[in-house]
Formats: structure tokens, C-alpha cells, sequence
């Protein structure tokens, strides 16, 4: 298997298939917990973390949650995450200010390309990604979500798409995995560069708060529409 998670972009004409990344989603997903222990966020969010190894253009962070049905149910969860997710993240995450559907490969596989603006002296960051999505529906009921870069440079007419500004760059592995108990476990490993010239180490410790804020900005925003629907 020569495609690896990284976050080194793939050409449109070299995408891999839903069966190699979901076999690496799984195979990284296995290791979060053996990962380098850090804060917990929120009350309810732990981090990990995992430095960069000899496949990897950055270091790895991840987080994991667990939700009761207040907070939402799997199925919930699934219906904003592995459905329509970058439209759904852009509602939720400040900094997406638009997203756009590249290409749609196949039901599951859909490439977006992502513009994030942030405070000065930041420039706006474009990301393009592949997201896959995997969906089991007996016990226990498990969804994965796969995004890995993409270059567009070899297709004139879908790089047209992408906003202008940096090139940034971004490799994530999502599971929703339905407990015994009905809660939901919500775990997230990442690997990322901003890209211009923000140095790594104030890159990389930022990333746990970030991605730990990611769950209460969500649960936040699926409230207020569950309670309006």
C-alpha cells in the first residue's frame, strides 16, 4: 500500500480508493490511545499527541470525546458529520468562510476546497481535500470520515475553483463509534500545516485547544438547529 496519511497532497488522477484509506484510517485510529497524553479541554475533551515520524510531513494531535443522547445521538452526529460535513463545519468553525464542491467522485467520495480567514497579520488559507466517508450500521453502528489534500494543479478547470490565498494543508481521520451504554464516542487524529510563514512550533501549540474547541462549537451549533427543527 503506497499511498500513506500525510499531509503531502495526492493529484486528482492519483485519489486513493475508499478501501486503502479507510484501511489506514483504521489501522491509525488503533493507535490514538498509546499516544502521547495531554490536557483535557472542556471537561470532556482529551488530547493526544504523537511527533512527527519518518511517512509524516507533521506531527500528529488527536482528541476524543464521549457524548450522552443529550448532546446528540449517534445518528445525529453522523447526519452533520458524515453528511455534507465541510458545508456543515463552515457553520460552526468562525474561521471557513466559504466552501465549495470541487468534484463528486462517487457517493462516498467528494473533493472541497476550504477558505479560512483569520485576524492580522494572518492571510487567508485555502485547504482542498478528498472526504471519504464509511458508514456501518449494525452493532456497533461505527462512521468514519476520511479528508486528505489534494493538488489541483494538473486539472486547470477545478484548481479555477480554489480561492486565492495560502496553501495549507490538512490530513484528518474522524470515528463515531455507537458505545454499549448508547453514547457516542468522538474521536479525531489530525496532521496539518497552516503553510506561509508561521513558524511550526506556534503552529503546532496551538493545536490541541483548536481542535478540542471544535466539540463545543459544534454541539453549540446542532442545538440551536435541533431546537429549531
Amino acid at each position: 500500500m503506497s499511498y500513506q496519511l500525510t499531509i503531502t497532497p495526492a493529484k486528482v488522477s492519483e485519489l486513493p480508493s475508499d478501501e486503502t484509506l479507510l484501511a489506514l484510517a483504521n489501522e491509525l485510529l488503533q493507535t490514538t490511545d498509546s499516544w502521547k497524553k495531554g490536557k483535557l479541554y472542556h471537561k470532556t475533551v482529551q488530547t493526544y499527541s504523537r511527533s512527527k515520524g519518518p511517512n509524516d510531513g507533521a506531527p500528529w494531535h488527536a482528541r476524543v470525546s464521549v457524548h450522552a443522547k443529550e448532546d446528540a445521538t449517534f445518528d445525529e452526529f453522523w447526519s452533520k458529520l458524515g453528511q455534507n460535513k465541510a458545508e456543515n463545519e463552515k457553520e460552526f468553525i468562525d474561521a471557513i468562510k466559504k466552501v465549495t464542491e470541487v468534484k463528486r467522485i462517487s457517493e462516498t467520495q467528494t473533493i472541497y476546497t476550504l477558505y479560512y480567514t483569520f485576524p492580522p497579520p494572518v492571510s487567508p488559507r485555502v485547504f482542498t481535500v478528498l472526504q471519504t466517508t464509511y458508514l456501518k450500521e449494525d452493532t456497533p453502528k461505527t462512521g468514519i470520515i476520511v479528508s486528505v489534500p489534494v493538488d489541483l494543479s494538473e486539472d486547470p478547470e477545478l484548481a479555477k475553483l480554489e480561492e486565492k490565498g495560502t496553501k495549507g494543508r490538512y490530513v484528518s481521520v474522524e470515528r463515531l463509534l455507537e458505545l454499549e451504554d448508547g453514547k457516542t464516542e468522538w474521536r479525531m487524529a489530525t496532521s496539518s500545516t497552516p503553510g506561509g510563514s508561521i513558524p511550526t512550533f506556534i503552529a503546532e501549540s496551538s493545536m490541541a485547544g483548536q481542535i478540542s474547541a471544535d466539540v463545543p462549537h459544534f454541539l453549540h451549533w446542532f442545538h440551536k438547529i435541533r431546537e429549531s427543527s
